[in-house]
């Protein structure tokens, strides 16, 4: 419930709905009845925020403890900043309208590096001091998760504890705790002494770094009782986790307005530059039933008429062709569409297709990655160009007229002419429209190529590449240009500061947290935003500290370097790691998982069992 200030803010705000509360399958609770209250900031605005299935499980997850509320929070936009700090008022959840300060834990989901200095700003409009030494009270306690959580040294004087991991067991672990904690009248640091003992969490003030004299790290040292090494938590069987039956239904459209069914984690590819697909590991599968039953129940709840299907790599599920016609039975009954993203071309079958002609058409997506055959064959994307192509024409012959097609540039070992070639596979997609006679009479193709900037990731073969500069970005962006001939052809690409600074800050040490902190206090918010964006606040913020952010981004590591997120086991080994990136200098692939196992040990983490196996 808002209180009359927080409402008179509203009348001036461009979207009102952000911040008001109150949406279908919103939860609200007596407050007199609960013993844990649970802030779930998102560090980015209520639309991207509302789209993440993470916060979506988490939420229902607390909120279906009857001593526990979890409540929403995003980083109000610009004008609705502006107003809460001339008038008084911190920010506040959109269940209760309460300050988050009064809460009992402030959770953070780290999915992107540019969101850092929104985590500081939502602290600080909180009423809180941003770091965790001047925090001196058990709650509310501050805490993180998500991907960037595999490294979160960049941001570790900000935060409490780290959930490195997946989130459903141990959030209601620490909750736990935490209120056990709170009855005892406990320390803060008692409570993380016995904390860091539980899997999967990381109280970064337990572990003292020292540098070398050339800037990189001599050793990493834990103390009060804290593990050497922090192992992530996974969930072993998705059939019985927990899975939300509804999702809060937004007043205004959102970057993914539909209901989103995960049926898999983890992938089987060991695509070399791709984090996701390591740090998700094991293959973990949700049988065809489960994943039906659950679809089925989060529409009836919500009322959506679309459903996609979520996962790294859709058409690798081993289900797929028992679930769509199951899902279809009731779905297409009811005008609901299903889309599914991240098909791969290599697996694409003809009964899919077949199937997917049911359901309105949307256009298709595909991601080759790279412009030539040795390229891909570096990065170990094991695509062919006869395998776009082939794909290709079976899209065009079953009624679809446009295809995006994703790519990168400054992959390791990347030339122009692996550049150009990216141009030339669009063109060549092209001309397979055209020479197709089943085409769609009467309609041009459209490809579509969005090309991003590679960044090198913690826990990839790559993790050790130098990243590349700004002027070589630039070079090849100009260099694809000009190889573009074809009208059909539409590019959009990043822009290079943003991913010079995502590449610092994914592989950071610590001492970048005086320029975060630097950063936003000269303004910096939103960076993933054009609009806000602002290179030079970061350039005076490494130069008010000495640092160069090259030494970070654009310098190649060695094998025997201790890297800032050694502290972690994600079940990767170092080893393996190692082999496959001696592999893509060799422009050799690795079979996936389910040809052949490539012993990289994240089986390990799940008693020995991957579903890849299967």
């Amino acid at each position: 419930m808002l209180s009359i200030k927080q409402e008179n803010l509203l009348k001036q705000v461009q979207k009102p709905a952000r911040y008001t509360g109150g949406e279908f399958n919103s939860v609200v609770k007596d407050k007199s009845k609960i013993k844990f209250r649970y802030a779930f900031c998102f560090p980015d605005n209520y639309e991207v925020g509302m789209s993440h299935l993470g916060m979506k499980i988490l939420y229902s997850l607390v909120n279906a403890r009857e001593d526990a509320w979890c409540e929403r929070v995003f980083a109000p936009w610009d004008d609705m900043e502006k107003l809460m700090r001339e008038n008084g008022v911190p920010l506040y959840a959109l269940e209760s309208g309460d300050d988050i300060k009064d809460f009992d834990m402030i959770g953070f989901t780290l999915q992107y590096e540019l969101s850092y200095t929104n985590v500081l700003n939502m602290l600080d409009l909180a009423g809180l001091p941003v770091r965790s030494a001047d925090r001196k009270d058990l709650t509310p306690l501050v805490v993180a998760g998500g991907p960037c959580a595999c490294n979160p040294e960049p941001i570790s004087a900000f935060i409490d504890l780290f959930m490195p991991g997946e989130g459903e067991e141990v959030t209601n672990e620490i909750i736990d705790l935490l209120i056990k904690h709170k009855e005892m009248g406990s320390t803060k640091e008692e409570f993380l002494k016995e904390a860091a003992q539980i899997e999967g969490v990381y109280v970064p003030a337990f572990y003292d770094v020292s540098y070398n004299e050339d800037g990189t790290i001599k050793e990493v040292t834990p103390k009060n009782g804290a593990p050497k090494k922090v192992k992530k938590r996974i969930i072993s069987d998705l059939d019985s986790v927990f899975y939300p039956d509804k999702f809060v239904v937004p007043f205004i459209d959102i970057v993914h307005d539909r209901v989103v069914s995960e049926i898999f984690r983890g992938c089987i590819r060991g695509c070399r530059f791709c984090q996701a697909g390591f740090i998700y590991r094991p293959i973990r599968e949700k049988s065809s039933d489960t994943v039906n039953r659950q679809s089925k129940a989060l529409c009836e709840n919500t009322g959506y008429d679309e459903i996609s299907l979520c996962s790294l790599s859709t058409s690798d599920y081993t289900e797929i062709e028992q679930l769509i016609p199951k899902m279809f039975d009731w779905a297409l009954k009811e005008n609901i569409n299903v889309s599914l993203p991240s098909l791969r071309v290599d697996n694409f079958s003809d009964e899919l297709m077949e199937e997917l002609k049911k359901v309105r058409r949307s256009g298709l997506t595909f991601a080759p990655e790279a412009g030539t055959q040795r390229l891909r064959d570096a990065i170990n994307k094991n695509v062919t160009e006869e395998e776009v192509i082939r794909t290709a024409e079976k899209a065009f012959a079953g009624g679809w007229t446009a295809v995006k097609l994703y790519f990168m540039l400054g992959l390791p070992t990347e030339t122009l002419d692996d550049v150009a070639g990216i141009a030339d596979l669009a063109q060549t997609v092209v001309d397979t429209y055209y020479r197709n006679p089943d085409k769609p009479k009467g309609m041009g193709v459209t490809v579509s190529i969005s090309v991003a900037s590679f960044v090198p990731k913690p826990f990839t073969p790559f993790q050790w590449e130098p990243q590349d500069t700004r002027d070589m970005l630039e070079e090849k962006q100009k260099h694809l240009l000009s190889c573009v001939k074809s009208k059909k052809i539409r590019v959009s690409y990043h822009e290079s500061p943003t991913s010079l600074l995502e590449g610092v800050f994914a592989r950071g040490d610590r001492k970048l947290c005086d320029v975060i902190e630097s950063a936003w206090r000269r303004g910096s918010k939103f960076d993933s935003w054009d609009e806000f964006f602002n290179f030079q606040n970061w350039l005076d913020a490494f130069d008010e500290f000495g640092i160069d952010p090259a030494f970070y981004a654009n310098r190649r590591r060695s094998f025997d370097e201790i890297l800032p997120w050694d502290m972690f086991d994600y079940g990767i080994r170092r080893e393996f790691l190692e082999e496959e990136n001696l592999k893509a200098h060799r422009s050799e692939t690795t079979p996936h998982c389910r040809i052949k196992c490539s012993a990289c040990g994240a089986n390990m983490l799940n008693g020995g069992k991957c579903d890849a196996r299967r």
